[in-house]
């Protein structure tokens, strides 16, 4: 496809985002209301509290913007509360932190965000289950209920632990990366190519017990958005660690994805899912748009033509441009059994931007 389409994209993003991130000032967005952004920061912890400043950071890098900068660092000073809150340190460390204090690292060296990086970074190592190999993923309320749970969203957070071994030349966050990627190889991927969400080991000896329904449509089935994880957080981990059998197991994720698009080319929720309620899942086709990218430079340009297609299947249909809404993604759904559906989320549009920016060959590599 014409670089010109995919350069265009980039404009409007930046052009709306500029705007947006102006009267939104220094809210932490997860969702919009009545077309709003509504404001994350009395829910701190919330696991999805990076992707506002990771896309500020994203424009930052690529066309500049003071603006855009100053609402980053100020949301990433915002989450320092979070680790003094010992029941909202989780999993999603990655999250967090990579998008805001890792891509002020990463654009402007900041001793202060490596700081932050550092403390996020062995706080997410503490959570690693020595037995089982693995990294749990919440919390619970004490009961030690879900000390054994881990889900697949998790393989995109070991990137925080690849960053800092690099950092500070230590390599047993690495090794605790690569612990839990190859754990959840055998554990969590299928053998058709779909992935389950939850896999529950007993934490004690380390013996997967069974897997959980999660955020798809039922146990056994195959939530899209899981999918997507999976194909990039594999993708990464190859990237980081150079293991083959990381490559393999993205390609295996990934030719099972796109071999099930349908033929409308939107993603639903869950590829298993019932024609009726039918709930599409736009999230799903960003995140895993941007994990193709990155797989096509070692695998193929078919996984690229993949991304091109499903990109622009969102940027004709399923974004808004104009100033009459904050988001620009439409149609994201966070689990198919919620009350709310197709929607707007923060993280559709971080991973659109990511996508587009990838194609423009502007992006800053976050991850």
């Amino acid at each position: 496809m014409d670089g010109n389409y995919w350069k265009e994209a980039a404009e409007k993003i930046y052009q709306k985002t500029e705007k947006v991130a102006e009267k939104s000032g220094c809210k932490i967005p997860y969702s919009t209301n009545n077309g709003v952004f509504d404001d994350q920061t009395g829910n701190i912890s919330w696991w999805a509290n990076g992707f506002w400043a990771g896309q500020l950071w994203q424009l930052y890098g690529s066309f500049g913007g003071e603006n855009l900068r100053e609402i980053a660092e100020k949301i990433e000073v915002k989450l320092d509360r979070v680790f003094l809150q010992s029941r909202g340190m989780d999993h999603d460390s990655g999250f967090r932190w990579l998008m805001s204090a890792g891509a002020n690292f990463r654009l402007t060296g900041s001793e202060t965000s490596k700081n932050r990086l550092i403390l996020a970074a062995c706080d997410l190592a503490g959570r690693f289950n020595i037995a089982g190999k693995f990294i749990r993923a919440w919390n619970d309320s004490g009961d030690g209920s879900k000390a054994g749970w881990a889900i697949i969203d998790c393989m995109m957070n070991l990137p925080l632990l690849y960053l800092v071994s690099e950092i500070i030349n230590d390599p047993r966050f690495s090794q605790i990366a690569e612990a839990h990627a190859d754990t959840a190889a055998k554990a969590f991927v299928r053998q058709d190519g779909s992935v389950c969400h939850i896999v529950e080991f007993d934490p004690k000896t380390g013996k997967r017990l069974r897997s959980h329904g999660g955020q798809g449509y039922a146990h056994g089935s195959s939530w899209t958005r899981g999918q997507a994880w999976g194909l990039y957080g594999f993708t990464l981990s190859y990237i980081h660690a150079k293991k083959r059998e990381y490559l393999e197991t993205a390609q295996r994720i990934a030719d099972r994805f796109v071999g099930r698009i349908p033929e409308n080319g939107f993603i639903p929720v869950d590829f298993d899912q019932p024609a009726e309620p039918w709930y599409e899942d736009s999230t799903a086709a960003a995140i895993a748009s941007c994990g193709l990218l990155e797989l096509s430079k070692f695998a193929g340009d078919k996984y690229r033509e993949a991304a091109e297609t499903l990109l622009k299947k969102l940027l004709e249909n399923r974004c808004r441009f104009d100033l009459g809404c904050d988001n620009i993604l439409e149609k994201c759904t966070a689990a198919y059994h919620d009350s709310w559906h197709e929607g707007a989320i923060i993280y559709g549009d971080y991973f659109l931007t990511e996508a587009v920016l990838k194609l423009c060959g502007r992006e800053t590599f976050l991850w």
